[in-house]
């Protein structure tokens, strides 16, 4: 098949397609009249596209992946002011003929760049034991190269391939901005908070066609995760230097990491016990909810209306043209 592929954000009512997309989710529904018919959601990169077929049959249902590739032909519809693709024919896809990256969100930053700016505030540690605790962090290779292709969650707040990178990064920027507001904060112990406090994600996220925990992920979880490892990299600083690792810093390091969602509801073992475990709850925080403002906002499906739909995230519907002052 020829690639003349048009992402679902360039598509446009009355044109046709010939060309793969990632399945969702499909349902076998039935019409006044008795026909079958099916709905899906297809996916790529760069966002989801209602799609239906009419006269569809059980075999056509069945065979159809969800979380796998479609080749389809069709045609693009205006639907109530939103575009719809209706399926003229379809057939399953390999994985292998494709590229992912054309069908997972990805950054739309770049991640070496990020990388290093990250580095560069990291570098303003002065602590001699929290910098070789970070530095150990840095040169493991492979957890290195997996938190640049990690997503930051599973949908809430950047939910894409680098997002995990992208969300620490604010992180720390946010806080190196706001840290000489708070000169009586401990900005070593931030600093390693806003790098470390997330990074268990690595293992609690998994990206293949779709964002989904892993087993270690629902069974431990990032909090956990990132304080086992910080353990673990804070020996392997003492064995280096040849002297213990400061019980109390390590405590602080792993206290910011347990309490910073803010809440035991929010999935907290630790409630925040120090200043800048506080600060760094609210900078997290911050960047999240920001992100998904902006997010909902932008994508929301009713161009005409001054409002969001209800965002249950928020518990409200938002206010779309703040800007536009």
């Amino acid at each position: 098949m020829k690639d003349n592929r048009k992402f679902i954000n360039q598509l446009q009512a009355g044109q046709t397609v010939e060309q793969v997309f990632l399945v969702r989710d499909k349902d076998l529904r039935t019409t006044k009249t008795g026909g079958l018919f099916i709905l899906c959601t297809l996916v790529d990169r760069t966002g989801s596209l209602p799609a239906r077929m009419w006269q569809a049959s059980e075999a056509v249902y069945a065979a159809i992946p969800i979380d796998g590739f479609l080749l389809i032909k069709g045609r693009i519809e205006d639907y109530k002011g939103n575009l719809q693709l209706i399926i003229d024919g379809c057939r399953p896809w390999a994985s292998e003929k494709v590229d992912l990256a054309d069908f997972m969100p990805v950054t739309e930053l770049d991640v070496e760049q990020m990388w290093a700016e990250l580095l560069e505030i990291l570098g303003g540690v002065k602590d001699k034991h929290i910098k070789l605790l970070i530095k150990k962090f840095v040169e493991d290779h492979k957890l290195v190269s997996a938190f640049k292709k990690s997503p930051a969650a599973l949908q809430l707040h950047h939910p894409f391939i680098g997002g995990l990178l992208e969300h620490t990064l604010a992180v720390a920027r946010a806080a190196e901005a706001l840290l000489p507001l708070y000169p009586r904060l401990n900005a070593d112990l931030v600093l390693a908070g806003a790098f470390l406090h997330d990074i268990g994600k690595i293992e609690e996220l998994a990206a293949g066609t779709s964002i989904q925990y892993t087993d270690r992920g629902q069974l431990v979880g990032h909090i956990i995760l990132a304080t086992i490892w910080v353990q673990q990299k804070a020996q392997l600083v003492a064995e280096e230097i040849s002297e213990p690792f400061p019980q109390r810093t390590l405590d602080l390091i792993q206290h910011i990491i347990l309490s910073h969602h803010g809440q035991y509801e929010f999935g907290s073992p630790k409630l925040p016990a120090v200043p800048e475990a506080f600060f760094l709850h609210h900078v997290d925080n911050l960047d999240a909810k920001v992100w998904m403002a902006t997010h909902a906002i932008e994508n929301d499906p009713d161009s005409d209306s001054a409002f969001t739909g209800f965002l249950k995230q928020f518990d409200t519907r938002l206010f779309k043209h703040s800007t536009e002052l």
